[in-house]
């Protein structure tokens, strides 16, 4: 994966794979534990990642590897605006990734850990094989052969989002895959104290993952993430979940559940 301007973008070349069919559990072990083989540093973008090359002798696999850790008390940018206690962590693609999981909607985020390598900790993630990223579908104008098994996607990538405060989400990093699924990364913008949505990025919802929001609770939130979230930054996503829950529900009270949740 590239990063330009802060986003990871997808490169369209399949990484090199002698990889049987492996469960995401082994993809962490493995990305956790087998030796590093060979690297080379992305030249583009300002978080500086790393692509990774691992074998545990049987498997070998790409990674990509970030390990930037910025906090700032204010951060100006480029496009205007500021932002104070401004953080950009690798920290919170682990803890992304945990959250989705615990939704469930890990299979739309690349298998992503905690590792260190060369003195720094850093998200290790799955490298995966993709078509295009949706900057490239959108300038294109390339249509998704089911076009509502897409936008059903894309709601769910709304609606997660929301309840981590991405404040980088874009079009650069949502990835497609061949088979046309969608996959989320990027998110060391993410998890701000913020307890508020933008219910404009919502109108609709799948039933499971609201179900899953509404048994969602902050115990939860707090063993999954306890390394790499904050309390405030948990209570935070806790609070952001009742906001969706309650923007979800009166939007069925509104217009029918049919027309809301699928």
């Amino acid at each position: 994966m590239i990063a330009v301007a802060g986003v990871l973008v997808a490169v369209l070349a399949q990484a090199p794979s002698t990889a049987p069919s492996l469960t995401r559990d082994e993809m962490a072990a493995f990305l956790q534990t087998a030796r590093i083989v060979s690297s080379k540093q992305i030249s583009k973008g300002i978080t500086s990642p790393w692509r990774l090359t691992l074998s545990d002798g049987r498997v070998t696999h790409d990674a990509e590897f970030q390990s930037v850790d910025e906090h700032k008390t204010s951060q100006e940018f480029a496009r205007g605006g500021r932002e104070l206690n401004f953080v950009d962590s690798w920290r919170y693609n682990v803890a992304a990734f945990r959250l989705a999981e615990l939704v469930g909607l890990g299979d739309m985020m690349p298998v992503t850990v905690e590792r260190h390598w060369r003195g720094h900790d850093g998200a290790l993630a799955w490298w995966i094989d993709t078509m295009m990223e949706e900057g490239e579908r959108l300038k294109k104008k390339i249509e998704a052969p089911d076009s509502e098994m897409w936008n059903q996607q894309m709601y769910r990538l709304r609606v997660f989002s929301q309840l981590v405060d991405d404040t980088d989400r874009n079009v650069g990093n949502v990835l497609i895959t061949r088979d046309w699924k969608v996959q989320m990364i990027d998110f060391t913008r993410a998890f701000r104290l913020a307890a508020t949505i933008k219910p404009q990025e919502i109108p609709r919802c799948d039933r499971r993952l609201l179900d899953a929001l509404d048994r969602l609770t902050l115990d939860q939130v707090v063993h999954a993430t306890a390394k790499y979230l904050n309390p405030g930054e948990a209570k935070a996503v806790m609070a952001r979940r009742d906001l969706i829950v309650g923007h979800v529900r009166r939007l069925v009270a509104e217009k029918g559940e049919a027309s809301v949740l699928y």
